[in-house]
């Protein structure tokens, strides 16, 4: 019998109560309590958000016109930055760490910055400080992409609060999901009013909520072990049987970004899985800790949250590989095995050749160090679906790869 298929990262399973249309209570709310927060705006997905957010703070400063990024980023973000009119630039890394390198950020940084996007990606915590140093500099924004880091938390309070306004996702494999969906929040009572002011403007549209829920029912039918095979796997098989690893990373976005209001019956389901989120994510938490602890133990490198006194969540768990042919002979031994081995994203913005009608200024922008990045990274899912024998498995190809 073949294996099961274990999803790329570590999402919340629904239960068929979830799908029950009452009992529910107001999501907003029972999220704004869960994130301690005074209000949260919900929006169809996270890029959605992010949209809604730039138009907020270019209405704020409309003289201002560039939005700088880590060049290491998901495409969406460039696709987003394009549709409102705004201009990208690209944001090399550091040496040491997964986030912006403050003294190419402050280069970056001008009076035509509007906002600088400071990314907990993957759910590690981004040293949003430095950002914010470089952007107060300039009269510039921050805004916290904290996309995959929905129950991450920093000095004691939850990330995507430290800069000006923050956002997550309620996509597939982000923790909690109905299916797709975002959420914004801020502490400023002015950006609040304009964000909801810039949100209202999208109306409902019946058409794409029914589409997201009948794809919410699909995901609580397969996001499963009996069903990711069909649901994950194949695709997955297929893109790499042809060499699409752009394909097989979920990277090959269309320009069109949907925004719409998100229903109440997909705020329901939402609701109610919500109560079982923290426990969910303190279990992948005490599983991730024994198994960065076996990995650092094999002289791997595993990364951590970089700013002080931050708890992250584990959707994944990211490694940095010594080097490229070492990572991709780890992908090759069990990225199509159904093991839970991934990428990210498989390139840095400019390498993807399909997105440079987006880019403009920022193809010239140096991503050098984030290039190196993105050719040694390596997520393992920290899925619960990924047994002790199987993740011993893994490991010991993790292993012969970095040693071959």
């Amino acid at each position: 019998m073949r294996e099961i298929t274990v999803p790329p990262t570590a999402g919340l399973p629904l239960q068929w109560a979830d799908l029950l249309p009452w009992g529910a209570g107001d999501f907003a709310e029972q999220l704004a309590t869960w994130l301690g927060v005074h209000r949260v705006q919900l929006e169809c997905s996270g890029t959605s958000a992010l949209m809604v957010a730039l138009r907020s703070l270019k209405r704020l400063r409309p003289e201002r016109n560039e939005v700088i990024a880590p060049a290491y980023t998901c495409p969406l973000v460039a696709l987003a930055i394009a549709q409102c009119g705004l201009q990208l630039r690209l944001c090399d890394l550091r040496v040491d760490a997964l986030d912006m390198d403050a003294a190419c950020l402050h280069l970056l940084c001008s009076s035509k910055t509007l906002a600088v996007l400071s990314t907990h990606l993957c759910g590690r915590v981004a040293d949003v400080d430095a950002a914010l140093q470089c952007a107060r500099d300039v009269g510039a924004y921050v805004i916290e992409d904290a996309a995959q880091a929905l129950g991450a938390r920093s000095n004691g309070m939850s990330v995507a609060l430290k800069g000006d306004v923050g956002f997550f996702s309620l996509a597939v494999g982000k923790g909690l999901s109905t299916f797709e969906g975002g959420v914004l929040i801020t502490r400023d009572a002015v950006l609040r009013d304009v964000l909801s002011a810039v949100g209202a403007d999208t109306k409902f549209n019946l058409w794409w909520e029914l589409r997201r829920s009948v794809e919410l029912l699909g995901y609580a039918a397969l996001y499963r072990p009996a069903g990711l095979r069909m649901a994950y796997g194949k695709p997955l098989e297929q893109a790499l049987s042809r060499g699409n690893w752009v394909e097989a990373a979920g990277d090959d976005f269309d320009d069109f970004i949907p925004q719409h209001r998100l229903g109440a019956w997909r705020q329901a389901v939402g609701s109610k899985a919500l109560r079982r989120l923290s426990a969910f994510q303190q279990q992948t938490a005490e599983q991730a800790k024994a198994r960065v602890a076996q990995l650092r133990a094999c002289g791997l490198e595993v990364l951590d949250d970089i700013a002080a006194d931050s708890q992250g969540v584990w959707p994944v768990i990211l490694l940095r590989l010594p080097s490229q042919k070492a990572r991709d002979a780890a992908l090759q031994a069990h990225w199509g095995d159904g093991s839970g081995l991934s990428l990210p994203f498989v390139h840095v913005l400019p390498d993807y050749g399909c997105y440079d009608h987006v880019l403009d200024a920022a193809r010239r922008d140096d991503v050098s160090r984030a290039r190196d990045w993105a050719q040694r990274l390596l997520a393992i899912s920290n899925s619960p679906w990924l047994d002790d024998v199987r993740f011993a498995r893994v490991l010991a190809n993790i292993q012969a790869a970095t040693q071959g």
